[in-house]
């Protein structure tokens, strides 16, 4: 399991819950993130899916959400041995709109976040939070429960935070999606307002993999919704040879 952009791997701890009488679980904290804040490892998707094939047994599932999706894609095509499965929840191959790809987001609104996060990152970084709890069906509550992760082990090394936006900046993934061999499952929030479910649904359809939405959950479904997300995982991981 692989976190988003300024999070850690305790984010994911409802999922995990859902999920401990079925699954072994390898929860990562990205470099510059979490437990791994003094990691050496760069925060780019080739090397954090190496360090985490070595780390972790060959042949499992691997789940990202938002940023972390990037990496399990990353994982699927350049380490493909170590990838049964690969699970993108609330993730894009492409995170900035342009004229071919009108699912993205502003790439005025990625450098302001670069902008504020060289003078405010906590007051920026709880904007982020705000638009991830945006369309949930208690954003509020979800808020709050994002917020008290994300600095519960904390603050991640600004380096990093701007290494991850410069990513969702630059990275382009698309072309690629027709390569991965692994079975897919896309899973989205329908009422997501970073990662929107069109872009999910069409990477899915690229990928030759399978899409679910979870109905009433906005960009962190595994908040509020964990028990269907993990039905919705382990019954596609069933229906697998």
């Amino acid at each position: 399991m692989i976190h988003g952009w300024a999070m850690h791997g305790g984010i994911l701890a409802p999922l995990v819950e859902a999920l401990a009488d079925r699954c072994t679980m390898h929860v990562v904290d990205l470099p510059g993130h979490g437990y791994s804040c003094h990691s050496d490892v760069p925060l780019e998707p080739l090397a954090c899916a190496q360090a985490i094939a070595a780390a972790t047994p060959p042949a499992a599932a691997w789940l990202g959400w938002s940023l972390g999706g990037l990496v399990a894609l990353t994982a699927a095509l350049e380490v493909p041995d170590a990838v049964r499965v690969v699970v993108p929840m609330c993730s894009t191959p492409r995170f900035v709109r342009s004229d071919d790809w009108p699912h993205g987001n502003d790439a005025a609104m990625v450098r302001q976040l670069a902008s504020d996060l060289e003078t405010d990152y906590k007051a920026t970084v709880e904007r982020f939070i705000a638009l991830e709890a945006m369309g949930s069906a208690d954003p509020r509550a979800e808020a709050r429960r994002l917020k008290e992760e994300a600095f519960s082990r904390g603050e991640p090394d600004p380096r990093v935070l701007m290494e991850g936006i410069r990513l969702l900046e630059a990275t382009d993934l698309r072309p690629r999606l027709a390569d991965i061999r692994q079975p897919s499952l896309w899973i989205a929030g329908r009422r997501d307002r970073i990662v929107h479910p069109e872009a999910m649904r069409w990477s899915a359809d690229a990928a030759g993999g399978r899409f679910e939405e979870i109905a009433h959950a906005g960009h962190a479904p595994f908040i509020g919704h964990a028990a269907v997300v993990a039905d919705v995982l382990t019954r596609f991981i069933d229906t697998l040879p």
